[in-house]
């Protein structure tokens, strides 16, 4: 509905524009930016990625953001109101940034563990990931500031994107990969976003699928927006279903589609739809006379540190516990601190969902915090994971060589190296720089204080001429062309050219990157200094040291930004470099050793078995350290279920394939994703979808479930469960359905609805599971419709895929017909 809650002033506003006006406003004004129209009393909108922060219109590390955990974390809480709270969040940040539409979330599947954007999208299940999705945007809404629900659909991995084009049937679409979006659309999305990938032989800004379902039968009045770049002709996607091309001014649209309008090949209805699909939007942002403000609430920075702290806690999982945690600081005097992240966590995935952030707690900060004024806290890094060591240069190492302050220089340069434009920056990672007319060069120089002696790597990333010299020496000088045209490569995460020098410790250097501004190559300029690679088995040997001196080792290893990041699927799933070595080491050492994953994604654990106890953290966001040290000393509970499965290895995993062949990649495992594999393979992963583990324990002692409901209607499964331990604690109950006998292809069993329920120790509480009918329905590919098969379903209630306590039966019988 319009501003006033009526189409019909829409309708006048677009009456008083001409078609040039309207297919202006089709495309954007800037790269974030929506086009205006004065006339009307419509402004620009402002729109900014998510969903683990808002950057706001530029890369610029001097106006940091506030980070969230990553969508795996919030879809891993199992727990709607945090997710829509921390949506509401999201919403204070946009309003305080200036931003009307947050680019988020993404709701494409983990339909391999291999997906390199795993991190940025929350599950395997599209039930858990509609109804994650579906509180993140109830939560940004609420406040006035527009969701986007993206990817549609079957952008669930990296590799070719930009032209893969994916091969899935009818039936999959609609109950695995449509599903999570026909949920955000009835949460009320305001906008959804059109993937670059083509499905079933069409791109998907020209695709049928954003008219039916999309549009007609789920009723989306919203607008339809491409990824950045996505649109690469006029005609087609203006007579489908899509409204906003991004980014702008440059775009297929504009005089070519006027003309196409005017010889009749586009219908100028479908320009109008567009437009009050977009004016409607501008209303809703409060980007359209009459005005009305964000209703986003003022938030003080120790309630939304305290909330983010939660955050960590709520979306932890304690994958294993063989009695070490929680650990009880009165009994420990040495506690030794082990891992390359456990100083340098990941925080957040690489791409364009990135955001500079306000300030990050880390592990070892947190576990030095909690334990101040008693235990003694050793830290010892260990081998570092490759990548992890190459990190921008920055305020800790660096200083800018003309004033001093710590950070870096950046220049601007004409073609003949006079200086345009100088400034003090904080990062030696540089993506969108101002750059005024005549610009041709793009200068980072630094005084580098190196810690230690040796052969330094230093890196610069970006396409063009690059160079780079140390103290007046050039070590590298070469042209590096731009071999791809994707976006997040180009503008977000160049390729890194590497070259090395010789330092020596305390002894400043002076460095100085060039990069010459190519056409088309983007301005992105990333300069990266890593020390000189350690003694892997000397810092695993004094590692395993420290640990056999303490009374409990918390190891932490990760992935890095290199392995999980847009624009990149992942090869393997063991940990880089010498991290399996390290926990091995440090284990037989010290029985009482706690193991950190801090990663987005699944990773290979071939110790899982061998150490006290492992706590899956993935990407936490900037109170990483202060939420984890509240899980590892009992001050919270690990909150936390699995969203995806997890294999003991790739060799096990049912479903790997993310690459195309011949531009295509077939979904050949059609409804058989994730858990569904796993059951269908009839293995056993490391650990099932759900899983799992708080400090206490439960006994599921009686459910109630109808014995038979009408074809259509939902139910509810309640489970009474008693806490049998020794403290508080949160379940969450799972129900999953089976239908042995079916008709039709069905999976082993599917998830069906879940509700997690708090207890005191030694308390009883009922869990009432709300089973939708859409779990218990199918589509019909003959006759082209939803359908609910008559006869007896199984029922089962636990604690994962793979933990059923409990089975029964319904019987669904047809509905009556009535006259």
């Amino acid at each position: 509905m319009g501003p006033d809650g009526d189409d019909r002033v829409l309708d006048r506003h677009i009456a008083e524009l001409t078609l040039e006006q309207k297919v202006r406003l089709l495309t954007g004004a800037t790269t974030w930016r929506t086009a205006g129209e004065s006339g009307i009393g419509l402004r620009e909108m402002v729109m900014s990625d998510g969903p683990a922060g808002v950057r706001g219109e530029a890369w610029d590390e001097r106006r940091p953001s506030v980070l969230l955990p990553s969508a795996s974390a919030l879809a891993a809480m199992w727990d709607e109101p945090l997710v829509e709270e921390l949506g509401g969040l999201l919403a204070a940040e946009a309003a305080r940034k200036g931003v009307d539409v947050v680019l988020a979330p993404a709701l494409n599947l983990h339909r391999t563990p291999l997906g390199g954007r795993h991190f940025e999208c929350f599950s395997e299940d599209p039930e858990l990931t509609g109804r994650t999705g579906a509180a993140l945007i109830r939560g940004i809404q609420a406040h006035g500031v527009a969701a986007t629900a993206k990817h549609f659909v079957a952008n669930d991995s990296e590799t070719d994107r930009l032209t893969v084009d994916v091969r899935v049937s009818e039936r999959a679409l609609r109950e695995v990969y449509l599903a999570p979006f026909e949920a955000a659309v009835e949460a009320g999305v305001w906008l959804v976003m059109a993937g670059y990938n083509g499905v079933n032989g069409v791109t998907m800004t020209s695709h049928p699928l954003l008219d039916e379902p999309l549009k007609r039968e789920w009723g989306f009045d919203g607008v339809v927006v491409t990824d950045w770049g996505a649109l690469r002709s006029a005609e087609e996607p203006a007579r489908a279903a899509l409204d906003l091309a991004m980014p702008g001014p440059q775009s297929p649209w504009g005089t070519a589609l006027v003309q196409a309008v005017k010889d009749g090949r586009v219908a100028e209805a479908a320009v109008d739809d567009k437009v009050r699909r977009l004016l409607r939007l501008a209303g809703r942002v409060g980007a359209l006379t009459p005005r009305r403000r964000h209703r986003v609430p003022v938030r003080r920075s120790r309630d939304t540190r305290a909330l983010l702290r939660r955050a960590v806690a709520a979306g932890s999982v304690l994958l294993g516990n063989r009695g070490v945690l929680p650990l009880d600081p009165a009994e420990l005097s040495t506690v030794a601190v082990i891992g390359a992240h456990a100083a340098s966590p990941r925080t957040q995935g690489g791409g364009s969902a990135g955001v500079f952030p306000s300030g990050v707690v880390t592990p070892l900060a947190g576990i030095r915090a909690r334990l101040r004024g008693g235990a003694r806290v050793v830290h010892v890094p260990g081998p570092p994971p490759p990548g992890l060591a190459a990190a921008p240069l920055d305020t800790d190492r660096c200083s800018d060589p003309r004033s001093g302050a710590p950070g870096v220089l950046l220049r601007v340069l004409d073609e003949s190296g006079r200086e345009l434009r100088a400034e003090h920056r904080l990062s030696g990672r540089q993506l969108e720089p101002d750059l005024p007319p005549g610009a041709h060069t793009v200068e980072i120089s630094a005084l580098l204080r190196p810690r230690r002696t040796g052969e330094w790597t230093f890196g610069v990333g970006g396409f063009g001429r690059m160079t780079l010299a140390v103290d007046g020496l050039t070590v590298l000088d070469g042209v590096f062309p731009r071999e791809t045209d994707d976006p997040a490569v180009v503008h977000v995460s160049p390729p890194v050219q590497e070259a090395r020098a010789m330092l020596t410790s305390k002894r400043p250097v002076h460095v100085v990157a060039r990069r010459e501004l190519a056409p088309g190559c983007g301005r992105a300029t990333v300069v990266t200094a890593a020390p000189p690679a350690p003694d892997a088995r000397g810092m695993t040997a004094a590692a395993a040291e420290a640990a056999g001196e303490a009374d409990v080792a918390i190891v932490v290893v990760g992935t890095t930004e290199h392995d999980e990041t847009e624009g990149y699927d992942r090869r393997e799933l063991s940990l880089g470099g010498l991290q399996d070595d390290l926990v091995r080491a440090v284990a037989a050492a010290n029985p009482r050793t706690v193991v950190v994953v801090n990663s987005g994604g699944p990773v290979a654990l071939p110790w899982r078995e061998d150490v006290g106890a492992v706590l899956l953290a993935w990407f936490p966001g900037q109170e990483a350290g202060a939420g984890l040290a509240d899980v590892l000393f009992g001050l919270e509970e690990p909150g936390g279920r699995l969203p995806t499965t997890w294999g003991a290895s790739l060799a096990d995993t049912p479903v790997t394939r993310t690459g195309p062949a011949g531009g295509r990649l077939p979904y050949a495992e059609g409804l058989h994703v994730g858990h569904r594999a796993w059951l269908r393979a009839g293995r056993a992963p490391a650990f099932w979808f759900g899983h799992g583990l708080g400090y206490t324990t439960w006994e599921y002692e009686a459910v109630d479930a109808p014995t038979r409901v009408a074809a259509g209607d939902a139910f509810t499964v309640r489970v009474r469960l008693r806490n049998t331990g020794t403290r508080a604690g949160r379940e969450v109950v799972q129900v999953y359905a089976a239908r042995p006998g079916s008709a039709v292809e069905r999976p082993v069993r599917w998830f069906a609805g879940y509700a997690a329920v708090r207890a005191e120790a030694g308390r009883t509480v009922t869990a009432e599971v709300e089973v939708a009918a859409r779990a218990l329905r199918h589509w019909s590919e003959e006759e082209r419709a939803w359908s609910t098969e008559p006869g007896p379903y199984r029922l089962m209630a636990g604690r994962s895929a793979g933990d059923l306590r409990w089975e029964g039966e319904v019987t669904v019988e047809r509905r009556a017909l009535t006259g």
